[in-house]
């Protein structure tokens, strides 16, 4: 897994035609930063990296706020219907992804929100999968904690807050990754929804790039860096948090 990776960073430093030469060099002989400066230059790039970044990072923080939120009271509130109701969110999970890009995509566009950031923001803010990771973990927490919490006359925003978040910090971390890794990666909705190449994802631009410059396979190779090196950063900065939520079930018995 990881000599690819390596190569594609140092195919990205060959000057143009190294790459392809034969046998394959493994190290360029000179290095070199001309294809990330036609990145941000000639191919104007850094427009399409800034698109990226605000859709994830938004999709990403709205996305666990709405399903921390919606978690907690599946797992902890008790109201009418509760279980039916996510029973039927449950089954959701069995739809696959391209049925619903149809009627969402109709949606969108009575909304009149086609070929805009929230067009490709919206659809992300709440998920099935999310609700049901969070409602998972939040059943640990110990009812007698909140109980005690709401006889001291907190409210359930103030239990939520001060109680219920800090407790699942690390199911959060995990799904903060998880969401900011599809989000950042997705190809196929950005690619319906927006028309504009100044509004065009990082994934969508990178593809365009292929056709024109099928040849240039330095190029694309620093285009590929570019689009995984936030990724392994926003990993590499949250690791601790997520191998705590996903070790959280192999301590407990």
């Amino acid at each position: 897994m990881v000599i690819p990776m390596l190569w594609m960073v140092s195919a990205s430093l060959m000057p143009a035609g190294q790459a392809s030469t034969y046998p394959p060099r493994l190290l360029p002989r000179e290095v070199t930063f001309e294809h990330y400066v036609s990145l941000f230059t000639r191919l104007d790039l850094g427009r399409s990296l800034l698109n990226s970044a605000i859709i994830a990072v938004t999709v990403t923080a709205i996305s666990i706020l709405i399903n921390s939120m919606a978690g907690y009271a599946f797992a902890k509130l008790r109201f009418r219907g509760r279980d039916g109701l996510f029973r039927v969110l449950a089954a959701g999970l069995v739809i696959p992804t391209q049925v619903s890009m149809l009627p969402l995509f109709l949606l969108m566009k009575q909304l009149g929100l086609i070929n805009s950031y929230w067009g490709v923001i919206i659809p992300g803010l709440a998920s099935i999968f999310g609700i049901f990771l969070i409602r998972q973990y939040a059943q640990s927490i110990p009812d007698d904690l909140l109980d005690a919490a709401r006889m001291d006359g907190a409210g359930e925003f103030r239990i939520y807050t001060s109680i219920v978040l800090p407790t699942i910090v690390p199911i959060l971390a995990t799904m903060g990754i998880w969401t900011f890794l599809s989000t950042w990666n997705d190809f196929m909705w950005p690619l319906i929804v927006l028309s504009d190449e100044r509004r065009y994802t990082l994934p969508v631009a990178l593809a365009n790039l292929v056709g024109e410059h099928v040849q240039d396979t330095e190029l694309m190779m620093a285009g590929s860096v570019l689009t995984i090196m936030p990724v392994m950063l926003v990993f590499l900065f949250l690791q601790r948090y997520y191998i705590q939520g996903v070790m959280v079930g192999s301590v407990k018995g």
